[in-house]
């Protein structure tokens, strides 16, 4: 243990079960030690850098070009310094007795003077491969603790409030070999899951593959589902050897400089899985021996190498579960929205709103309505008993940008306000920090990380590759704006106005404003706040969707309504504006005055249209109006409903410029699941094959009818996978939350380049 701090998490898990026997790639570690010297070694003009081993860093990370500009410079002094030749041939000399032409050097950390991890950092440190012989080691070397200083880097570890200090960074030096397979298996207690594709691991850690994935029972070891993958490319050193049982291959690019090559995989074995069953078996196997070792909850990633035309399985990291980490105790639930926070517990028990919530407070409650939003700008984590990945809980803290787990079975009796906690919204785990540092009820300093960068600032990597697909922001609070129109986006896919409008209802239906005489100041209000969305994102779209209001959701608004009886779906959409107009004609003219304040890129998207009686209603009020003046505007209607599936030909007739998906909606009513049934939505969610089935009809309905179709539901967002087969059916546009844009734009690259790939084989073929 007391080794831990020098060797860093990835080095300590694998050499301790390496020293039980399991099959590791052997390795030595270049200690954290190491790098601090090499600091200290740099002799620079520059303050910066000469402080560098003593200097906590801490830079004004909203200056982006100054973070640019230090990073920058940082990483150009360590890669200009001459590494001392002692160090360089000490690690050639333990490498050389691998008899290896290949290394790869991996980062290994670890963090002091904090009960916290160091989070997930895949994205920000990479593994370097190189070359074994003295120059490219001192390369790599240089290289990899670089990484340490990218700007998204610096940015990380201020979001998470660590001390550069107190990063212990530590390299791990291995030797590569060739693998016909690569994957990870990822443990709890109920079902493991295995992926896998063809050679290095390096296209999986990349994400320029869908992998094969196989769901095992953990008791039986049984096979309940596998899934081929979409296995185009392969990676493997070049060696001048191929293996027996590796596919066939054609070479694509080698790079020089570390001795990859990437490899498009021939036709035959893109149809076939990576895992034969005897490597299956030795995957389950190997699984089933490291639970006596690390629990019932881990990941471990694995290779399988020809040796002796023999397959041989090797462990190539190892992740033990936090809760092995001193003073923390595990709650479970489902990781609704990303990032890691620490501070002091408020529970609630009741699924009354309260008046007041404390500042800066994690919320623990059984379940959340839409309406609890303006409390919930004061807090900094929320965990509740209730809700799946869609429910309003989830949707409300990826709106705000605060971590979430829902579904934490009694939360609101394991938790006590006042304990200290860690939430990780990205494992939806909740921990209970035993030594409170909270003595007198004050909140305690927050330690908070907002997993994606792009929520406060334009996306870390400065090249992006071109998309064909429309990215676009979902929204509805005015202070995420300024966070939002920076990200590479094309608009605003989604606008919510029932979540935008809370801010300035004051806790009254709209409804009671027009009766109580307030009809002009409401009016004003209301276009106000749109035109903060249309101004910032002019010239590019923002789709309004008009109001939505589903009363037994937003309860405190409920007793000021219009009194016509409520249910869960009978006043929800356009139905409502039949009913009661007023409120509609004021929303239209709303939107009017934007458009009469000169911006002309406002779109309309009418929500849970059932009939086209109920959108040719809502299109004369559009027209009466006078919206339809600007030749810009367009009329959409949600694709929510699942009547839409046999509708959507007689909408466009009527007049439907172009549909938008709201997945949550159409997978309920389709399968007949409560979006706050956390349990049902574990088994039930969009990936389900008639959802799926569902949204490729709408596409390709919506492609012959010449108009175009979006996607603004949480799937793209919750299940990046599900973006290939989007991509492929021909989606114009994705909508996602401002915390997912970063990985869904890489996504829809991805799937965009795996699609150009796939045209270019067939045309040689």
């Amino acid at each position: 243990m007391q080794d831990r701090a020098k060797v860093g998490d990835k080095a300590f898990y694998l050499s301790r079960i390496m020293q039980r026997g399991y099959p590791v790639v052997p390795g030595f570690v270049v200690s954290a030690e190491v790098l601090r010297q090499f600091l200290e070694t740099i002799n620079s003009s520059e303050s910066l850098v000469a402080d560098l081993p003593y200097s906590s860093l801490h830079l004004d990370v909203a200056n982006w070009r100054q973070l640019q500009l230090v990073a920058s410079r940082l990483r150009q002094e360590i890669m200009a310094a001459t590494l001392p030749s002692q160090w360089v041939s000490a690690v050639f000399a333990a490498a050389r007795a691998w008899q290896t032409q290949y290394l790869i050097l991996q980062p290994t950390l670890s963090v002091s003077n904090t009960a916290q991890g160091v989070g997930n950092t895949s994205g920000l440190l990479e593994p370097i491969f190189c070359y074994c012989d003295e120059d490219a080691i001192a390369s790599g070397l240089k290289r990899i603790w670089s990484q340490l200083f990218r700007a998204r880097s610096l940015l990380y570890w201020q979001r998470m409030e660590i001390d550069l200090q107190n990063v212990n960074f530590a390299v791990l030096v291995q030797p590569m070999q060739n693998a016909i397979a690569s994957g990870s298996l990822q443990a709890n207690a109920s079902e493991w899951t295995i992926e896998a594709t063809w050679g290095l691991g390096v296209a999986l850690t990349r994400g320029e593959v869908l992998p094969d994935v196989y769901y095992v029972q953990q008791e039986t070891g049984i096979v309940l589902e596998r899934h081929l993958g979409n296995k185009l490319l392969a990676y493997r050193l070049d060696d001048g050897t191929t293996a027996s049982n590796e596919p066939p291959l054609q070479s694509v690019l080698t790079d020089e400089n570390t001795g990859l090559v990437a490899y498009l995989v021939a036709e035959e074995p893109q149809k076939q899985y990576a895992l034969p069953e005897p490597n299956l078996q030795q995957v389950i196997a190997l699984g089933n021996q490291l639970v006596s070792e690390l629990g019932k909850s881990f990941t471990v990633q694995w290779s399988i190498s020809d040796v002796d035309s023999v397959s041989q399985i090797q462990i190539t990291e190892v992740n033990a579960p936090l809760s092995t980490i001193p003073n923390l105790r595990l709650i479970k639930g489902l990781g609704a929205a990303t990032g890691r926070v620490t501070a002091t517990a408020y529970v609630i028990n009741s699924l009354q709103k309260p008046e007041q919530i404390p500042q800066g407070v994690v919320l623990i409650v059984p379940a959340i309505a839409p309406d609890w939003l303006p409390l919930m700008q004061k807090v900094v984590a929320i965990v509740t008993v209730q809700g799946g990945l869609t429910s309003h809980a989830a949707i409300l803290a990826r709106e705000l940008g605060i971590p979430a787990v829902v579904s934490a079975k009694d939360a609101t009796v394991l938790i006590q306000t006042g304990e200290q906690l860690l939430v990780d919204g990205d494992r939806g785990e909740v921990y209970r920090l035993r030594e409170s540092k909270a003595g007198n009820g004050e909140n305690q300093e927050i330690n908070s990380t907002i997993s994606s960068f792009s929520l406060h600032h334009p996306l870390v990597s400065p090249h992006l590759p071109m998309i064909a697909t429309q990215l676009l922001v979902n929204l509805s609070q005015p202070s995420l704006i300024e966070r939002s129109q920076n990200l590479p986006v094309d608009g605003v896919g989604l606008l919510r106005s029932e979540l935008m409008l809370l801010n300035i209802l004051e806790g009254q239906h709209p409804h009671s404003w027009l009766l109580s005489g307030r009809r002009t100041e409401l009016l004003e209000l209301w276009t106000q706040q749109i035109i903060n969305f249309v101004r910032a994102f002019t010239p590019r779209p923002v789709f309004y969707r008009s109001l939505d209001w589903r009363f037994h959701e937003f309860p405190s608004l409920a007793h000021t309504a219009p009194s016509v009886p409520h249910s869960i779906l009978g006043d929800r959409g356009t139905f409502s504006y039949i009913n009661n107009p007023a409120i509609f004609e004021l929303e239209l003219t709303a939107l009017l005055n934007v458009q009469k304040a000169g911006y002309s890129n406002l779109r309309l998207l009418l929500p849970f249209v059932r009939s086209v009686a109920e959108f040719t209603f809502c299109q004369h009020k559009v027209e009466q109006v006078g919206l339809t003046q600007v030749s810009q505007f367009q009329l959409w209607i949600m694709a929510e409903v699942p009547s839409v599936l046999f509708l959507l030909p007689e909408y466009v007739k009527a007049g439907v410029a172009g549909i938008s998906i709201g997945t949550n909606d159409l997978t309920q009513l389709l399968l007949g699941v409560d979006r706050e049934q956390g349990q049902l939505t574990k088994v039930l969610d969009e990936r389900h094959p008639a959802v799926m089935g569902a949204i490729a009809q709408l596409i390709q309905m919506a492609k012959n009818a010449g108009i175009p179709c979006s996607i603004c539901g949480q799937a793209p967002a919750l299940y990046p996978e599900i973006i290939d087969q989007l991509v492929e059916w021909g989606i114009t546009s994705i909508s996602v939350e401002p915390e997912a844009i970063e990985r869904t734009y890489q996504a829809i690259a991805r799937a965009e380049h795996r699609l150009i790939l796939a045209a270019a084989r067939r045309k040689l073929h």
